[in-house]
């Protein structure tokens, strides 16, 4: 492969298993080798902010060469990265089969492992990350964890602060008294036996964000499928490992693959389809547990059968067709290309889905929001975070649309905090969803 080729990028599996991939001396030889790579190219210094931290090492440096850059600073450049996966999937012209062997964001998660294994992974990132946990704990007390954790409520984000290290001012998730479990088990949808796809069936995997945090994209998805004649199932064997990826804990994510996998694999073996609520999770099981467990024969499946629920709305409507009745959105929508579903090298399915619905104008932003999960409301990093999502918010901005849509939820709510650092007034005239929830309100279902 040379650079600038037209050949399709591969990425080769975790040798997470392999005790070398632990050794601290080749760990920061490879540091050192894929850093100079990095250092030479630039072409990803407007991404994230880990590539600006490291030409900052590299240009403050004695030589202004990475051979005099201490291997103890190159923490902040790991610590930035949020494996969003923009610089593999879109900008590197080093990655594999290109003899460089380049993957950046595979190379700060083994950097995290080590860290894992060495125990210096910190404490409330840790607890940040057991979701269902914190989803079930919540779930009883849904009201006053709300209340403590509103931006206005100035007392607890000081303390949470002080003490949780989360920024006071980052919009945080709500919780929900009931789970989309719950709901669907309480509500059932007639399906519409005059739909061109009646006759698909679909197990909707709620994801922990879906079932705890944002029940209401797992009931429009129920209630566009049922509209369009899908059988439909909720299920939630437990949380994709999205979370413990990002904090180096392999293996934890892949005892949740295998126990996740097996659930999934026994809908798929009745013949129905997977939708995954969010990109992240989507991600997860497509691309990345498959490269973390590559022999097993379920994660191989399951790859296969997943569809982020944009992506199966879309294969709707281009096979049997979808069933009439979307009406024009009362106003335009800005469709944000969330990065983890940008590197599901599927296309822009979100915007896809959202051009089917009638006289409606869309725009595009399709830079990072900059949030990174559970990364960009910390107090460290925040600030950085609306620095890097600049951009998007000020896309979204512009575009005038009073309808903000991202098919990562979190992303969302953070270009509406990018927004209002730009344009306090502006900010209250829009809302943000997950496109699958426009989808619902243009069939007058929501």
């Amino acid at each position: 492969m040379r650079e600038g080729s037209l050949e399709a990028p591969t990425r080769h599996p975790l040798d997470w298993q392999n005790d070398a991939f632990y050794d601290e001396e080749l760990l920061d030889q490879e540091l050192r080798r894929v850093f100079d790579i990095c250092h030479g190219c630039r072409r990803c210094f407007n991404l994230c902010d880990s590539f600006p931290r490291l030409f900052d090492l590299v240009d403050a440096a004695p030589t202004e060469e990475l051979d005099s850059v201490k291997s103890e600073d190159f923490k902040t450049v790991v610590d930035a990265c949020t494996l969003c996966d923009m610089c593999f999937m879109t900008k590197c012209p080093y990655v594999p089969p290109h003899e460089f062997n380049l993957d950046f964001p595979h190379l700060m998660l083994r950097y995290r492992a080590v860290e894992q294994k060495n125990g210096e992974m910190g404490f409330v990132s840790g607890q940040l990350a057991k979701t269902d946990r914190n989803g079930k704990l919540a779930k009883p007390v849904a009201g006053i964890a709300n209340w403590a954790s509103k931006r206005e409520n100035t007392l607890t984000r000081g303390i949470m602060e002080k003490t949780l290290h989360i920024h006071k001012d980052a919009e945080l998730p709500k919780y929900h008294s009931k789970t989309l479990q719950d709901l669907a088990e309480a509500n059932s949808y007639p399906l519409n036996d005059q739909a061109p796809a009646f006759g698909r069936k679909a197990v909707i995997y709620a994801t922990c964000f879906g079932n705890y945090n944002n029940p209401d994209i797992g009931e429009a998805t129920r209630k566009v499928l049922a509209k369009n004649g899908v059988e439909t199932k909720v299920v939630y064997p437990g949380c994709c490992g999205m979370p413990q990826l990002e904090q180096g804990n392999i293996d934890t994510v892949a005892q949740t693959a295998k126990k996740v996998s097996a659930e999934l694999c026994e809908w798929i073996s009745q013949g129905y389809d997977v939708i995954a609520l969010v990109s992240s999770c989507a991600l997860m099981l497509k691309f990345e547990w498959p490269l973390i467990l590559p022999d097993d024969q379920n994660l191989k499946t399951l790859s296969t059968s997943t569809y982020d629920v944009s992506e199966y709305i879309v294969d709707i409507s281009k096979n049997e067709g979808l069933c009439e009745g979307l009406n024009p959105l009362n106003g335009a929508v800005s469709m944000h290309l969330a990065c983890h579903a940008r590197a599901q090298n599927m296309g822009a399915k979100g915007a896809e889905m959202l051009r089917l619905i009638p006289d409606t104008r869309l725009t595009i932003v399709e830079r990072c929001s900059g949030h990174g999960g559970s990364w960009g409301i910390m107090k460290e990093n925040f600030e950085t975070a609306l620095k890097v999502g600049k951009t998007a918010a000020k896309n979204a901005l512009q575009s005038g649309a009073p309808n903000i849509a991202s098919e990562c939820p979190l992303a969302a709510e953070h270009l509406l905090q990018g927004i209002e650092k730009q344009d306090s007034e502006a900010v209250k005239t829009k809302t943000a969803a997950h496109p699958i929830q426009f989808m619902a309100r243009a069939y007058g279902l929501d």
